[in-house]
């Protein structure tokens, strides 16, 4: 019996051996050529394509059409299945790969009919930005075929690749604006039911301004006499409702003006808060190419797969890095039946094996059509405009000075970001950069159809620019950077709270002299200022409560006020201020909830209201307890239940290194755990958190990590969050993540040069 036994086991060692040499070797087969000669119709001069020992790819063409035909190539071999989730994801053609599981958020994405919009764009677009996009397009195309068999992640899922086309590109861009500015509307759609269900008193209580106000010309949004509401009826309501924090997609930059330098060149940083996937969102690139004057250009950053362009970066005589702008870009549009026109569309949502789905839409003159509480409110919103893209980004490969490239940035059409530039003669400014509705009173609720603006038709050219502030330092990172004047102007369209803001500015303002160095170490800050006072709060009603927290309360004394990852006491102060929000704001949330809304969307919001009513301490918002402080225990009760049932009894294992580790997965590993080993990135100790420089979670934080002084690039460093590859037995599926997550020094520069594609053209 026991030799059967081992025969079967040894049968079964041998069919898994063969079953992973299988696997292996048409994993193999789809590998991309890293070397040899290619020709193309769409070349009109030879091109070459190298890459180093990260992956990085090094580009060198006689005019910028061919650069966009050979970085399509690599974006091709190296990421086209993550192209094509992006142009599926903007235009809600998802179930076409991942079948009816996919149909709910297709059809939340087809609202938006990007892919109409962006074969209406094209069409508008000058005749040379026309053919780069379909040179570009046809570089993809030809690098996705040259390995001759389709990538693992169409083999999973039986699907045929979908050759790359122009308008793709476009819907790529589409796909940022889903990223960056969605949850503007989500945040206007809340207010919309916290308004109409609670009041507008507990509107303005829940938005009421940020005590971390940290704009580049120091003004402050004045608090008004906010009153706490009352909370009548709904305080029957028992028990904690967990309000879901949303990620804020969005960046830390900052720069300093060359008085600040060694070197007198202006240096800039920038690193971008995305969420964190297998492969990175960027890929590195480096364009060499001449100019129809005959002017060398060579530019090097992350480019954006599925995009012609550098997204960030410099060309040596400037450099360039965005955050997201989060002014006001979208208004919800209440209809009157009795007035307003609506009409009806049938797209079909396409599925596996030929099948399809009908899904109608309503639109009306001001927008696509959305029942909130039985009534019909359009959706205004920028990205819906002609203007929301377009290849302007192009424009600062060639800039020559920071006054050249913020000429440049007003032709720029993406998402609205915050450009921070500097150049080489020591010059840094700040300027919000695409696209930013005409219309002059933004609002954060509803308005009437009566007072829709036609100046939504129009992108706004008057923006307000701040260029070598006297102490030589700007910073923007999510927050209002705009004056409290401006502030009127352009609206909220979802700021981070401030406390990132506040303390980078405070940290360049203590310092004089900086280099790259420097930088790096604000990048990964991870001094918790903005807990201090929960920890202050939350020692203190421990230490009322006697011996019966005297391990937390030494827990707390050595929680070493940073989001180390050793730090236990982090852990205790973070998930108690994340209970009590949830526990405090509890009655709001379950009305929301009854009408399918959330506070969600609105909890980065809600640290003021909560303090005042720490201090305050209103007995109508004490819901079923005793005593304030006896709801502030449950909070923390109710959090450290939680960490018992995710991180074990042991509090000594609750370090925040491990509550919140770094865990890059690929979207299938998501879903079939077994691949984790062949797809994901290691796992590392957790290391930031939100309201820090140092942004970090499981699966969120800084995409990529970028420093330069413009004329000094040899010292620049670009990390970027991943590999270069999506292939998981290509050389640089991993290479650069170990360091990346190490907070180590990445040159931007490509390194010495390991292979070489030479392309010809066919005439």
């Amino acid at each position: 019996m026991l030799m059967w036994l081992k025969r079967g086991i040894a049968v079964l060692v041998l069919l898994a051996l063969a079953a992973s040499a299988v696997v292996y070797g048409i994993l193999s087969l789809s590998l991309p050529a890293l070397d040899g000669q290619g020709q193309s119709t769409a070349l009109s001069a030879p091109v070459t394509l190298e890459r180093d020992a990260i992956g990085q790819a090094v580009i060198t063409a006689r005019n910028r059409h061919d650069a966009a035909y050979a970085l399509g190539f690599a974006h091709g071999q190296d990421r086209f299945f993550q192209m094509d989730l992006l142009r599926r994801n903007a235009a809600g053609e998802l179930s076409e790969l991942f079948g009816e599981a996919a149909l709910g958020l297709d059809k939340r994405l087809r609202f938006h009919r990007f892919r109409t919009l962006s074969q209406r764009i094209l069409q508008q677009l000058p005749a040379s930005e026309q053919r780069l996009l379909a040179r570009y397009a046809q570089g993809v195309n030809e690098g996705q075929a040259q390995s001759g068999v389709q990538g693992f992640e169409y083999l999973l899922l039986g699907a045929e690749v979908r050759p790359w086309q122009p308008e793709d590109s476009l819907l790529v861009i589409f796909s940022m604006y889903l990223d960056l500015q969605e949850s503007t509307l989500k945040r206007d759609e809340a207010l919309i039911l916290v308004e109409s269900l609670l009041g507008e008193e507990m509107k303005y209580f829940i938005i009421q301004p940020s005590n971390y106000q940290a704009a580049l010309d120091s003004s402050e949004v004045v608090k008004n006499d906010i009153k706490i509401p009352k909370l009548d009826d709904i305080t029957k309501f028992k028990g904690v409702a967990h309000i879901k924090e949303l990620s804020v997609f969005g960046s830390n930059n900052w720069a300093v003006t060359g008085q600040h330098t060694k070197t007198g060149a202006a240096m800039l940083s920038d690193d971008m808060h995305l969420g964190l996937n297998t492969p990175a969102i960027w890929y590195r690139a480096q364009l060499n190419y001449d100019t129809a004057s005959g002017e060398v250009i060579q530019v090097s950053g992350v480019t954006l797969p599925g995009a012609p362009a550098v997204v960030v970066g410099s060309n040596n005589q400037v450099a360039w890095g965005f955050t997201n702008g989060y002014l006001d870009t979208a208004d919800w549009i209440k209809l009157d039946p009795q007035v307003d026109t609506t009409w009806q569309v049938t797209e079909q949502l396409k599925l596996p094996g030929g099948r399809s789905e009908a899904f109608t839409l309503t639109l009306s003159d001001y927008g696509p059509v959305k029942q909130i509480r039985d009534e019909a409110y359009a959706l205004s919103w920028v990205a819906h405009q002609d203007y929301a893209v377009n290849l302007g980004l192009l424009g600062l490969e060639s800039a020559e000075s920071v006054d050249d490239a913020l000429e440049r940035a007003a032709q720029i059409a993406i998402p609205v970001q915050n450009m921070v530039v500097v150049d080489a003669q020591g010059n840094a400014a700040w300027r919000p950069t695409g696209a930013v509705p005409g219309r002059a009173v933004p609002s954060d609720t509803a308005i009437p159809s009566q007072a829709y603006s036609d100046d939504w038709q129009r992108n706004e050219v008057q923006r307000p620019v701040v260029k070598n502030p006297t102490h030589g330092k700007i910073w923007t990172a999510n927050s209002r950077v705009v004056s409290a004047q401006q502030h009127q102007r352009f609206g909220d369209g979802g700021y981070a709270l401030g406390a990132r803001s506040v303390q980078i500015r405070d940290r360049l303002m203590a310092q004089n002299q900086f280099d790259e160095a420097d930088f790096m170490r604000l990048q990964l800050d991870n001094e918790a200022r903005f807990l201090v006072p929960w920890h202050q709060l939350l020692s203190a009603l421990l230490a009322n409560e006697g011996d019966s927290y005297a391990r937390d309360s030494g827990y707390l004394s050595d929680w070493q006020a940073c989001a180390c990852p050793e730090s236990v006491g982090y852990t205790l102060v973070r998930r108690f201020r994340d209970h009590t929000l949830d526990l405090l704001f509890a009655p709001v949330e379950h009305t929301l909830q009854q009408v399918d809304g959330s506070l969600s969307p609105l909890k980065r919001y809600l640290e003021p209201a909560a303090w005042q009513l720490i201090h305050e301490r209103p007995a109508h918002w004490q819901q079923q307890y005793s005593d304030w402080d006896a709801m502030l225990l449950a909070a923390y009760e109710s959090a450290k239940s939680q960490l018992r049932e995710t991180e074990g009894r042991d509090m000594a294992a609750w370090q925040w290194g491990r509550v919140n580790q770094l865990e890059v997965k690929h979207p299938f590993s998501r879903q079939i755990p077994l691949l984790s080993g062949l797809l994901d990135m290691p796992v590392v100790a957790g290391f930031g958190d939100s309201y820090m420089p140092a942004v970090q979670k499981p699966a969120f934080g800084a995409s990529q990590r970028f420093i330069a002084q413009p004329g000094h690039l040899d010292k620049a460093i670009m990390s970027v969050a991943g590999g270069q590859s999506g292939h998981p037995l290509s050389p640089f599926y991993r290479a650069g993540f170990s360091a990346y997550a190490q907070g180590e020094a990445v040159p931007l520069l490509p390194g010495a040069i390991n292979h070489r594609i030479t392309f010809t053209p066919i005439n």
